[in-house]
């Protein structure tokens, strides 16, 4: 994957699709067919469900699972010719509606998977006001789609990071210093307990997004926190001299990072850990069960690993003799985490 990190050229869906090393589809020609037609009767299903004026709670829900369904029995190369279809139905103004949905597809900051949305999915109180004035249709639509399990795993990845960080900061006392790779909004730090008591020295906060750290730089004044703009390619480069870390995490980048590009950020993080420090990445993982909505309504594609996958990214990038090294799901199975111990 070609793809620049300069805090200018921000990930956008047709960048990682372009990064999938698909083949032809004139190869799949049959299959393609039988898949459009099985697609159609989808949408046109669930276009009539619509005009029933079902529950939409129970017709989002119904055409989630379908659209796993086809997802995973299909070729990715027919898959990814299927997306612009389903995408061209006129029932995508339906589910528009919701929140979360609408602001993942039309991509108001330029790029996927934003900080914004990340608070959609959190149930955070800065998108209530726009979650209160969705429509009736687009609420009951959100009610469900907030609570996939790949949202539930976004929750539980925002727990785990604040939980990390509070035991490092219980082990390494008040000199304890945190950087977060795409940070987000940083809404980890809202829950951590060593922030809140000053028992940090500090806490980087690194996002190639500028609004996101306008909101960190406001939210976290006269904090621990440091905000700072910069992007893959800015600690690739050490274009900022960020100094050395007793924890470094990446929670949602690496589901953007073809393999190369992964190693690479790996290996320069574990140069940047004190000793004993340790190195965590989160992707989401293979058979994630609303990939297909996410794909086709929400225009919101990832990079998803298996427990191999990131074996392979964290053997490629370290002495396994000088660290300790585990992969592990979430508690719903639906992100996966490598963490990284660097031996002092």
């Amino acid at each position: 994957m070609q793809t620049v990190f300069d805090g200018q050229s921000l990930i956008t869906a047709e960048i990682i699709a372009g990064s999938l090393g698909r083949g032809k589809l004139e190869n799949h020609g049959e299959e393609f067919e039988t898949a459009r037609a099985e697609l159609a009767l989808i949408l046109h299903a669930t276009q009539q469900q619509i005009e029933q004026q079902k529950y939409p709670a129970e017709i989002v829900r119904r055409l989630l699972s379908l659209l796993s369904a086809l997802r995973a029995k299909v070729h990715p190369d027919v898959w990814q010719a299927l997306i612009p279809v389903a995408q061209n139905h006129p029932i995508l103004e339906y589910f528009l509606q919701d929140p979360l949905t609408h602001w993942s597809f039309t991509k108001p900051r330029g790029y996927s998977g934003d900080a914004q949305l990340l608070d959609y999915i959190y149930c955070d109180p800065h998108v209530a006001d726009s979650v209160a004035s969705a429509s009736e249709i687009g609420k009951a639509l959100y009610s469900h789609t907030q609570n996939v399990p790949s949202c539930v795993a976004a929750r539980e990845r925002r727990d785990l990071l604040t939980r990390y960080v509070d035991e490092t900061a219980a082990k390494n006392g008040p000199d304890t210093e945190v950087l977060a790779i795409a940070a987000g909004h940083l809404r980890e730090a809202n829950r951590s307990v060593a922030l809140a008591e000053g028992r940090l020295k500090r806490w980087v906060a690194l996002d190639q997004d500028p609004q996101s750290v306008g909101l960190i730089a406001r939210d976290f004044q006269g904090t621990a926190v440091e905000a700072v703009d910069g992007s893959v390619r800015t600690v690739l480069t050490r274009g900022h001299k960020l100094g050395k870390f007793d924890l470094i995490y990446a929670s949602g980048l690496y589901d953007y990072l073809q393999h190369n590009v992964a190693v690479k950020l790996t290996k320069t993080c574990l140069q940047m850990l004190k000793p004993n420090g340790t190195f965590l990445f989160a992707n989401y993982a293979e058979g994630t069960p609303d990939a297909g909505y996410r794909e086709t309504f929400m225009d919101w594609v990832l990079l998803l690993r298996s427990e191999v996958d990131m074996w392979n990214i964290v053997n490629a990038s370290v002495d396994r003799n000088a660290v300790e090294a585990k992969v592990f799901f979430g508690e719903n199975r639906n992100v996966l985490y490598a963490v990284i111990e660097k031996r002092g």
